[in-house]
């Protein structure tokens, strides 16, 4: 009570941020008489003397409204668009490094120009968009802006398996492409496009980017800079909706395909349990995608599987022999009962391609894990990909905390306030509209059937169409889009269809979809980055007719457009129909901005069914005995304020399950993170170093010490050595062939540590002999060489191990342990052991390694660069989500479990010098000592 009568009297903090930040509104307007008398020259001379200015100070708060002045006067010029003043207020919250929620269609790609203009003053500035597409959009349009300020803009694109120099651009305002939308963008390799001042591109690549950094040979192979200042569009798309899901570079494994295809054939023999404690081999728990083998269903799951030879009688699914077959089985019925073609994914060209289930876009070259995708192209019948291991990964959480500032837009982030605060320590904004909304959104309409919800749809769309008022369609998944087109084209309504299928004529679509009675079909695609024009876009148009078109011709257009708009203004503007809602509220609010923008008039719809997944799976009981106390007949209609309440919590139940979910993926990863941070700061050292022999000589110092530990303890009596061993280990390890036993037989004085400094005097001489013959040139880049390859091999196998100990570690809470805690020991202890496998791996490989000329170093860099066969994914977090995974032995260095850190049995040490074998015993009795207790070997 107190705290709200407290906000009435002072506001809320969102509305004194917007208080505070017009006083530097009044400061920027000030400046506008004074720039509007200077030509563009002049602008851009004064524009570079800020950057002298921020060089001298080391700070650009001062410079803010003179810099965000001369950016709104150069947009007036060179793009005909000038900066509102709450424009201005969003550019200052995104270089405070907050998140700035503005409505759709207030302008979000012109309110970046403000702060990336600002921060590029003094380093590099990364502009994140959703897509490909709108990177490429972006960069071209504001490029202008950008240049005509004296700065440089680059854009980088996925570049679909060809190689990351083959989809990178620079803006060149000299170079005119065909490719009308995208005019001066220029072809340039990967680091000439990340050293200009301002970087457009995706999520994904600049992410992917980082990680082949980190993989790279030499400073010259990396591409990025400095991660200095981040604007994230869509930022709760980019840092919520796909967070979930790890970035991962892997590589192929020889493992066969023919595993996935035989149990492809058992999968359909399985029934699925209808009932709790029904008949039934499996149940399915949609919540969590996973599916679970029933006690009945183990039995008759293991009778098929020996049937088919892939169990042997008599054996059980849960033999440690067998746990292959289990993860492939349990993946199977997976890909059967929880993927579906269309919806989740589509076959093109022989592949399964996934659908993004927030944008509905093809994402070529993403994989599930797990082994999931391999089951579903088995389920499909097509052509089987081998299973990747990892190469590399990292969590969009981890990446965007690298940088120094991060700030994002969009305008849906208030729901997620708290996650944004909570995860990446970012304030939301809430920045006031330039015109006040007029979209009128009306109340959800719930149907008991789809029949009776689809039916509603096309008489609601029929009657849109007969007043001219356009319509845009919002559909979850591809099958419910092709559904409804079916339905209408049935009733000769004309429309137009945008789901992952037609991804290439996404542009085209839109810009006709705000025309006079136009129906557009579209997944969660459209619903971001792109502008819906009433009346259809008058510059696509005018772009259709070419630079040389007669003025009557031009007029014409323009005439003919401006009655368009002025019908659909008249018709009510755009209506939306959402035929289901979202798991997230956020998607619904994206959906539903697509209308009303910049004060426009508009409207909204939804239309549900008890049996859509979101009611079904969350909210059924609760509607369904609402709608049974009203009497609800079929073809009826409810709607009602309860049933919109009930639907927003069911909303809000799977938004709390999603955060839960990537709060625990970012409490994994965070121990991964330290790890990666210190790997990757090692390499990034080793790249830089010209000489690293005295870091080698150093490592040779302790593996050599070491390896001598396991077979002389220190302090321990002759007796006890394993002389043999020590002979075998050396030669096996190094190549090093010592006479040892020959050397303790003829010198009954030769201590331990004077034992151990002849050997240590044996390998550094073989090391230096080799040096002789190869040059110190050719050593000195053998080492680097070699040493970086050890490392990425070494902290592969150790990724591989992390992922087998995080799918089994939630196994450890029946054994009353905190599984987080269970995972950070053995992460830690699985670190130490991978430093130390790198240290011997790497004098091991020196000590046996041939070298002859510079020809052999150029063989060692080949053999980095031979797993060419990467694959880039933003691969399903199953690891996390997969309670029904099973532990396995992780692989590779690092494994406490390996062979090499077996322990032994603790020797007896004792304290003093060693007792010579000729001199008397120390037992009293006079005898020499290798003929008294000497005789124990």
């Amino acid at each position: 009570m107190f705290s709200k009568a407290l906000t009435k009297l002072f506001g809320s903090r969102n509305e004194r941020l917007v208080r505070a930040m017009r006083k530097d509104v009044d400061r920027i307007g000030a400046f506008e008489s004074e720039l509007q008398g200077l030509d563009e020259a002049a602008l851009r001379e004064r524009f570079a003397g800020l950057r002298e200015r921020v060089s001298e100070a080391g700070k650009l708060d001062p410079v803010l409204p003179e810099a965000f002045a001369l950016v709104r006067e150069m947009s007036r010029r060179v793009l005909e668009m000038r900066h509102f003043d709450v424009q201005l207020i969003g550019g200052m919250v995104l270089h405070q490094g907050k998140i700035a929620e503005m409505r759709t269609g207030e302008g979000k790609t012109l309110v970046a120009t403000l702060p990336a203009a600002l921060n590029a003053l003094a380093g590099p500035v990364h502009v994140i968009t959703v897509n490909d597409y709108l990177a490429r959009r972006d960069a071209a349009w504001m490029g202008r802006l950008y240049h005509a300020l004296g700065l440089s803009v680059g854009v980088i694109n996925s570049s679909g398996g060809r190689g990351p120099d083959s989809s990178s651009y620079r803006f060149d305002p000299a170079a005119r492409t065909p490719d009308a939308p995208f005019d001066s963008l220029v072809a340039v390799t990967r680091r000439e496009a990340y050293a200009c001042d301002i970087v457009y591109g995706t999520n994904n690549e600049f992410g992917f980017d980082y990680l082949r950094d980190n993989m790279a040979f030499s400073r010259e192979e990396q591409s990025q800079r400095e991660l200095r200042f981040a604007i994230v569009d869509e930022v709760d798309s980019i840092l919520i909706d796909e967070a979930r899901t790890p970035l991962i570079i892997s590589g192929p494994t020889d493992e066969s395909s023919a595993l996935y295809e035989r149990i492809n054939v058992v999968i359909p023999k399985l029934q699925r349990q209808q009932e709790e404690d029904g008949p039934g081999d499996f149940t399915v728990d949609e919540k969590t995608k996973q599916a679970y083998l029933t006690e009945e269903g183990h039995e008759h799951a293991e009778a098929l599987l020996v049937e088919s030879g892939l169990l042997a009688e008599g054996s059980s699914l849960y033999d440690p022999a067998n746990v292959a077959v289990l993860h492939h089985l349990h993946a199977a019925l997976r890909a059967h009962n929880l993927f579906a073609r269309d919806v989740d994914y589509i076959v093109q060209n022989n592949q399964v391609v996934i659908v993004d289930e927030f944008t509905g876009r093809q994402m070529p070259g993403r994989r599930w894990s797990d082994g999931l995708h391999q089951a579903v192209e088995a389920k499909e019948h097509v052509s089987i990909q081998n299973e990747n291991q990892t190469l590399a990964s990292i969590t969009f959480q981890n990446y965007f905390r690298l940088y120094g500032k991060l700030a994002g837009m969009t305008g849906t982030a208030d729901t997620e306030a708290y996650e944004f605060q909570q995860i990446y320590g970012l304030e939301v904004v809430v920045i006031p509209t330039h015109r006040p909304m007029v979209r009128v959104d009306n109340g959800d309409l719930v149907y008991l059937t789809p029949a009776e919800k689809y039916s509603a749809i096309v008489e609601d769309i029929r009657d849109c169409v007969e007043r001219g008022q356009p319509v845009l369609v919002g559909t979850a998944s591809i099958e419910t889009s092709e559904h409804i087109a079916k339905l209408l084209a049935k009733e000769k309504i004309r429309h137009e269809v945008l789901n992952a299928k037609q991804h290439d004529r996404e542009a085209h679509i839109v810009e006709q979809a705000g025309r006079p009675g136009a129906v557009t079909i579209a997944t969660n695609m459209a619903g971001r980055g792109t502008d819906i024009v009433l009346g259809g876009n008058l510059e696509a148009e005018l772009r259709a007719l070419g630079d040389d078109a007669p003025r009557a011709e031009v007029e014409r257009v323009r005439t003919d457009w401006k009655a368009r708009h002025e019908q659909v203004l008249a018709a009510g503007g755009l209506h939306i129909v959402g035929t289901e809602r979202h798991e997230s509220r956020r998607i619904d609010n994206q959906l539903r901005g697509r209308s009303g923008r910049q004060g426009d008039p508009g409207s909204s719809r939804f239309y549900l069914s008890l049996q859509d997944n979101l009611m079904r799976i969350f909210a059924s009981d609760r509607v369904a005995a609402i709608m049974q106390k009203l009497g609800m007949k079929e073809g009826e209609a409810i709607e009602h304020p309860w049933v919109s309440r009930a639907i927003e919590n069911a909303q809000r139940k799977v938004e709390g399950y999603n955060f839960d979910i990537r709060k625990q993926l970012l409490e994994y990863d965070d121990v991964a993170n330290d790890q990666r941070k210190v790997i990757y700061e090692q390499r990034s050292d080793l790249m830089g170093s010209g000489d690293i022999s005295e870091t080698v000589a150093a490592i040779r110092y302790d593996v050599l010490n070491a390896l001598i530990d396991a077979f002389m303890p220190r302090g321990s009596l002759e007796e006890q050595w394993d002389v043999d061993g020590l002979t075998h280990a050396l030669a096996a390890e190094f190549a090093l062939e010592l006479p040892i036993r020959d050397w303790l037989d003829a010198d009954d004085d030769l201590h331990e540590e004077a034992l151990r400094e002849r050997i240590f005097d044996q390998l550094k001489e073989r090391y230096a002999d080799k040096e002789r013959r190869a040059s110190s040139t050719v050593m000195r880049d053998i080492e680097k060489a070699v040493m970086l390859q050890v490392v990425d091999g070494q902290w592969k196998d150790h990724l591989a191990a992390m992922d087998y100990l995080r799918q089994g570690i939630h196994l450890r809470g029946y054994a009353q342990k905190n599984p987080k805690q269970e995972y950070k020991r053995e992460a830690f202890e699985m670190f130490t052991g991978l430093l130390e496998s790198i240290k011997r791996e790497t004098i091991a490989i020196l000590s046996r390694i041939q070298v002859r000329d510079p020809a052999d170093v150029a063989a060692i860099e080949a053999q980095h660069h031979a797993p060419t066969q990467m694959r880039y994914q933003h691969a399903e977090a199953s690891a996390l989500s997969a309670p029904g995974a099973m532990p396995g032995p992780g692989p590779g260095a690092g494994d406490p479990s390996s062979p090499d850190a077996e322990s032994r049995d603790e020797p007896f040490v004792r304290s003093g010098r060693k007792v010579g074998r000729n001199e008397p015993c120390p037992c009293g009795s006079g005898k020499k000592y290798k003929q008294c207790h000497g005789r124990l070997s």
